[in-house]
């Protein structure tokens, strides 16, 4: 290290002395012009000074330097000179005084103040500051008083080669693909150097490589390393370490270095075929293996890793490609072996298969090293197993006409066992399917009869489940759907649709079609329905309607005269025959109620009772108080029966020792025959246009007619004798009928 540092400072003084022979009035102090002295002054600056600086002025003086240099780190046991201040106004004579000031004056420069010199105090590190900014003036070392304006200078800390070059962000990782040519860049790496890059070489630094050769390179000025070696495999070796080195002084002898680490590591691409660990496979199944169950499990490797290891599973070529397949597992990378349909000891007690697992992602890059697939055998065992019965169909399908007789055979199902044993087969059903029990099956060969009736109205399908045993292994069972359908006979005749209820008008005209009804069938045939209608035969001629079949099977009522009067007759009923076209053909009578109605000009039903054709639809002033006065009477009268009752003494009962008969009330009034019925008639009070003449005079006050009408009955001692009065209003607007009675 000495020797280094001797070197160097060799180095660095042999130029300045060259300078400072060749050119000696830069070193010594030379006359100067003011501007000279003052790089930064101006001409008014120079008025500002006095008379005696103007006379002292008068010479040419100024500064030596106004830039000095010192090297950095230079330690030794006196300080450094930097440098001297001289001024041509300093004859020697000790009268001038020198002062420094600015960065590091007095704490890391110091002035002689007589002969001007500059030393450095202290070690200094170009790295901390590479620069100082110093003032200089000389001044009257009795009065000081300024000889000459301040002149700044600067002192440059020159550049030794102290730092080493680092690498600020090591160590370092990358990955190349594997397989990769020659040159391939992995990555680039930057080291820092703290020494001046502008002065000398101690900032120029030269990259190599220390270890890890020779699978990589590296560019000694920009640092980008490269694969030295072509086709690399991942799956020989997969990462590698690399010592990289970074020199100053240009990689010359003496220059400082430093280095770090480079992890490379290879990535994977499909540069190998999957190969499976065996060419043979054997696996053995029973032959009741539920579908869909894996039968065993097959794997082929690949030194590759992630999706280039992917493969993907098929059956290619065997006897058994119908019966099995296999899926691939991603997460395991095998393929598994799966049943597809239903095996059979007896039929065939093994298979061969031919399986293939190829790469699902193929480079293209590495197509011609050969087929990135392989293929393997794999045998499989059937196990014979003690299998229940098999039905003949798996579901079954009978018809029955709903008047079959009862233990007749609908249908019938048969079942084998598949075993070599062939067991015998008895047949049951399951009752939970059949909780009326309808149905019967011979236990032997299977025949499905009929238990009690069918009713196609009722039900038409009936759902059973048949069930086959082994009789030599009751364990071994098996169940089939069977599906009774109940076809239609003809056993229930037609009938209205719905309950019909036919309005007549009063005004309606001859041929107007009163009603239009439909009938219904609970049968089903095959043609669907075709109705016949007709009246009964003794009202083939009835005066008053006729009927009329219309295209969409529906039946029309018509009018045959007009006219009708409901006064006379309010409803009429018409039975009407309806017939289908079974084999045989089934019949019933329907009848139509008919009602005569009061219409509007236009045929809009309004009333269809006498009441309501006889009473106004308003009641005027005179009626209300017609009604008004009907109900105060009534509460007179029942006032009158209430206060007849408290007076009351001796109320009639039946007495133990008296004769029942004896106590019997007897009326000895006579009714006057005929001549009391025509004395009153009721028709002539509702119908105020009567035929008998009486007719109310309009205009006259309300008149009231009354009646008292004793009930002629024979009534025990102590019950009750009720009489009731009859009241007719009359108005000119309408008429009421008030009928009160009460008990005595």
């Amino acid at each position: 290290m000495p020797e280094r540092l001797a070197e160097m400072l060799l180095d660095l003084w042999t130029p300045l002395i060259i300078l400072w022979i060749t050119l000696p009035p830069c070193i010594y102090m030379a006359p100067m012009n003011q501007s000279q002295v003052l790089m930064s002054g101006s001409p008014l600056e120079l008025n500002r000074l006095s008379e005696e600086q103007r006379i002292l002025n008068r010479s040419k003086r100024g500064w030596v330097w106004n830039q000095m240099f010192v090297l950095e780190e230079f330690s030794g046991p006196e300080p450094i000179l930097v440098g001297r201040l001289h001024t041509d106004l300093d004859p020697g004579s000790k009268k001038i005084k020198y002062i420094l000031s600015g960065d590091g004056a007095g704490t890391i420069f110091q002035i002689n103040d007589i002969t001007g010199d500059i030393h450095a105090i202290k070690r200094l590190d170009r790295e901390e500051k590479a620069e100082y900014t110093l003032t200089a003036q000389a001044v009257d070392w009795e009065t000081n008083k300024p000889l000459e304006p301040p002149s700044e200078f600067i002192i440059k800390v020159q550049d030794i080669n102290d730092n080493a070059p680092e690498f600020l962000n090591g160590p370092y990782h990358a990955t190349v693909p594997e397989m990769s040519i020659l040159g391939t860049s992995v990555t680039n790496v930057t080291a820092t150097d703290a020494d001046d890059p502008v002065y000398g070489n101690s900032a120029k630094l030269v990259y190599s490589i220390l270890e890890g050769q020779p699978y990589f390179s590296i560019e000694p000025e920009t640092a980008i390393i490269k694969t030295a070696l072509p086709n690399m495999d991942r799956e020989a070796k997969e990462e590698y370490l690399v010592v990289i080195q970074a020199k100053d002084m240009g990689g010359h002898s003496g220059g400082l270095s430093g280095t770090t680490t480079l992890t490379v590591t290879l990535t994977d691409v499909n540069d190998n075929p999957p190969k499976f660990a065996q060419s043979l496979y054997h696996f053995s199944v029973p032959e009741d293996v539920v579908l869909g169950t894996a039968i065993g499990r097959v794997k082929a490797n690949d030194q590759d890793i992630g999706e280039n290891a992917q493969s993907s599973y098929d059956i290619i070529d065997g006897d058994g490609t119908a019966l099995f397949e296999i899926t691939s597992d991603a997460q395991a990378q095998d393929g598994i072996i799966r049943l597809r349909k239903p095996l059979d000891f007896e039929t065939k007690k093994s298979y061969t298969l031919k399986v293939e697992a190829a790469n699902v992602h193929i480079d293209p890059r590495f197509s011609g090293r050969g087929p990135f697939k392989d293929t393997a055998t794999v045998k499989i065992v059937v196990e014979d197993a003690d299998e229940p019965p098999v039905f003949s169909s798996p579901t079954y399908l009978l018809e029955v006409h709903e008047n079959a007789a009862l233990n007749s055979v609908i249908g019938q199902v048969t079942a084998r066992d598949p075993d070599i044993t062939a067991s015998p087969i008895r047949f049951s059903i399951d009752r939970h399917t059949d909780l009326e029990r309808q149905f019967n099956i011979n236990a032997d060969d299977g025949k499905i009869t009929l238990a009690t009736p069918l009713d196609r109205e009722l039900s038409v399908w009936h759902n059973i489940t048949i069930i086959a045993t082994e009789i030599r292994n009751h364990s071994q069972i098996s169940r089939v759907p069977v599906a009774i359908k109940v076809l239609d006979v003809n056993d229930n005749a037609p009938e209205f649709a719905s309950e019909y209820e036919a309005f007549l008008c009063e005004n309606g005209k001859p041929g107007q079609v009163i009603q239009t009804v439909s009938a219904m069938d609970k049968d089903d045939p095959k043609n669907g329905h075709y109705f016949l209608y007709s009246l009964l035969p003794e009202m083939v001629n009835n005066p008053n309607f006729t009927i009329k079949k219309n295209e969409d099977n529906s039946l029309s009522i018509l009018a045959k005269h007009n006219g009708f009067n409901r006064q006379k007759q309010e409803v009429y009923l018409l039975p009407i025959i309806i017939s289908d076209s079974g084999n045989p053909p089934l019949s019933s009578t329907s009848t139509l109620t008919i009602r005569v109605c009061g219409c509007s000009s236009d045929g809009v039903v309004q009333s269809c009772n006498v009441e309501a054709y006889v009473l106004p639809i308003g009641l005027s002033m005179g009626a209300l108080i017609a009604i008004l006065a009907c109900i105060i009477l009534l509460l007179v009268i029942v006032v009158l029966f209430v206060t007849l009752r408290r007076h009351k003494n001796e109320p009639l009962i039946i007495k133990d020792d008296e004769d029942v008969r004896e106590n019997i009330i007897r009326y000895d009034d006579e009714g006057g025959g005929e001549e009391d019925t025509e004395a009153f008639d009721i028709a002539t009070l509702q119908n105020p246009d009567g035929i008998n003449g009486f007719l109310p005079q309009w205009g006259l006050p309300t008149q009231l007619w009354g009646e008292r009408n004793p009930i002629q009955t024979d009534l025990f001692s102590g019950s009750r004798i009720t009489h009731s009065l009859h009241f007719i209003f009359f108005h000119k607007d309408t008429k009421i009928n008030c009928i009160t009675q009460w008990t005595t």
